[in-house]
């Protein structure tokens, strides 16, 4: 889809966790925690605690308040999205709740473009986050009995990320979006995400290109969001069946955040994983003049406990967003 009045991009935040930090972009978020329980006494209230700290640093760096918006548009990993629904108690703006896994961030910036473009909204705040030890007791093993992981497992990031969204500004605009299908091509290994989210990526991505009737390298960057050094690998050769060739403007969030010395293994993941790159890194880039023109895909795997233990396979999904320099 094309936007006719390209919603504009007037502030973002990120905060992160301890090994976050100590990443190669560790300088570039609002903030670092220096424990993954930031005062809390558990995990989930942390979580908590930094997605609202999140979306009220992007409120006041837009200079509105939760007054000024007319949507809110969040989500997270934890069951029945907990940290969002808490967030939104406490920012009391209309919400909008959305779960797509590790997409959601860029579901969430699609569906605020939609409802600017589409006149229903001046103001739309969106977001994502997620946590290490809140998503390994859900989804693995709990961290307290040191499960080995395999090396095509990735690390869960622990951050939240966050994007006031406005009807005119001079920030970066939202000019295009792909909404991606569900595809499952069998996989069920749980340690091995990326696998799982990459025929979705690949999709969305040969989608986007095919409506627009354009090349991969028309893009300063392509990033998307979470599927780590195989999942990239996969998708560059998914690509390359259908005779489209990815060069070196295409990376991964998930590759991004971390580097080979911190053992995460084939990289990060998690709903905090592409909102962190992106408010954080992804952005700044192209309000600096460094990008012209990003193409996120934002990826997700949608699996639960219920359907793991009931043999299921893992479903993906994958949604791609234009922003631009303006």
């Amino acid at each position: 889809m094309v936007f006719q009045q390209p919603p504009v991009i007037l502030s973002h935040a990120s905060i992160v966790g301890p090994k976050e930090g100590q990443g190669p972009l560790g300088h570039v978020f609002d903030k670092v925690l220096e424990d993954m329980y930031y005062g809390e006494s558990t995990w989930e209230k942390a979580e908590q605690k930094v997605f609202l700290e999140t979306m009220e640093l992007a409120l006041a760096k837009a200079e509105l308040t939760s007054a000024d918006i007319d949507y809110l548009l969040a989500g997270d990993l934890t069951n029945q999205i907990i940290t969002a629904n808490f967030t939104a108690r406490s920012l009391a703006i209309p919400f909008i709740g959305l779960y797509g896994a590790c997409s959601t961030m860029y579901e969430s910036l699609a569906l605020g473009a939609m409802l600017i473009d589409g006149g229903y909204a001046r103001y739309v705040l969106v977001g994502a986050s997620s946590h290490y030890a809140t998503a390994e007791r859900q989804f693995r093993y709990p961290t307290e009995q040191g499960v080995q992981r395999s090396m095509s497992a990735q690390r869960t990031v622990t951050g939240a990320g966050a994007i006031v969204l406005g009807y005119q500004g001079t920030g970066p605009r939202i000019t295009h979006a792909t909404i991606g299908k569900v595809i499952d091509f069998g996989q069920s290994d749980a340690s091995d995400m990326g696998s799982a989210m990459a025929p979705a990526a690949a999709a969305t991505l040969l989608q986007h290109l095919s409506d627009r009737q354009i090349s991969p390298d028309c893009y300063s960057m392509i990033a998307t969001g979470d599927l780590g050094k195989y999942g990239r690998e996969l998708v560059v050769k998914l690509c390359e069946q259908q005779q489209v060739q990815l060069s070196s403007n295409y990376t991964d969030c998930g590759i991004l955040i971390f580097d080979e010395s911190q053992d995460t293994h084939a990289g990060g993941s998690g709903c905090g994983c592409s909102a962190v790159v992106t408010c954080g890194h992804l952005l700044p880039e192209l309000e600096q003049g460094r990008l012209t023109s990003l193409l996120g895909i934002g990826t997700g795997a949608l699996l639960s406990p219920c359907s793991s233990q009931q043999g299921e396979t893992i479903p993906g999904i994958a949604h791609a967003v234009v922003i631009e320099a303006n």
